[in-house]
């Protein structure tokens, strides 16, 4: 989003250090850099990051999809870290995930307890980290979509990755950075599976609209 909200979107180099007008940014799913290394590990290091630090210091909204959540955790802007799937394998579903916080600028149109029907396309989603962070991540509400049944029920059975907890997006302390492995622009139209992936996309929407009408 770009002027006029929700009007104009444009595309960010890597190779670029500075970054226009935004109202908010995201890094979206794929493979930087073909992650020869690991996930992100090699993305973090392009010269655009250093913006996309600086306007999260700011409080600009940043959303991190599958490769974006795995950039903003070796960036240091998300804590942890996402590793290969405890199955080894690469698995492209459509997960349900549970909301457990909607008062965030990336929820906000969502019920929490509800749960989201979104695909994930990934073989290194698998959230971990220690257990002061997990246990921090948990009190302070970071923890926002856990993977979960229709019903909402999280149970070892519907982790499709490993994820501790069956984490699937956390977002920081402030509140304005969040990562998720499943891909909500990939769940915006019912005739392709469905459209749920607009909530958070509409919860951005409105948070920043919220925020400027102040």
């Amino acid at each position: 989003m770009n002027g006029v909200l929700g009007q104009v979107a444009e595309y960010i180099w890597h190779g670029d250090e500075a970054l226009g007008q935004y109202d908010a940014i995201i890094i979206p799913g794929g493979f930087s850099y073909g992650d020869f290394l690991r996930s992100g590990a090699i993305a973090r290091f392009s010269p655009v990051m250093e913006a996309v630090q600086q306007f999260a210091d700011k409080g600009g909204p940043v959303l991190g999809i599958c490769n974006g959540f795995q950039v903003l955790c070796e960036s240091g802007l998300l804590p942890g870290a996402l590793m290969r799937n405890n199955h080894l394998e690469f698995r492209c579903i459509w997960t349900e995930l549970k909301v457990e916080n909607n008062s965030t600028m990336f929820t906000s149109k969502a019920t929490t307890g509800a749960t989201l029907h979104i695909p994930m396309s990934h073989g290194e989603g698998n959230y971990q980290a220690d257990n002061a962070t997990i246990d921090r991540l948990e009190e302070n509400g970071q923890v926002v979509l856990r993977y979960a049944d229709s019903a909402g029920n999280v149970t070892p059975d519907t982790n499709p990755n490993g994820s501790i907890n069956n984490i699937a997006a956390i977002v920081n302390e402030r509140g304005n950075v969040m990562g998720m492995m499943p891909h909500p622009e990939k769940a915006c139209e019912k005739l392709i599976g469905g459209d749920d992936g607009n909530v958070i996309f509409s919860s951005m929407i409105e948070s920043f609209a919220a925020s400027i009408a102040k």
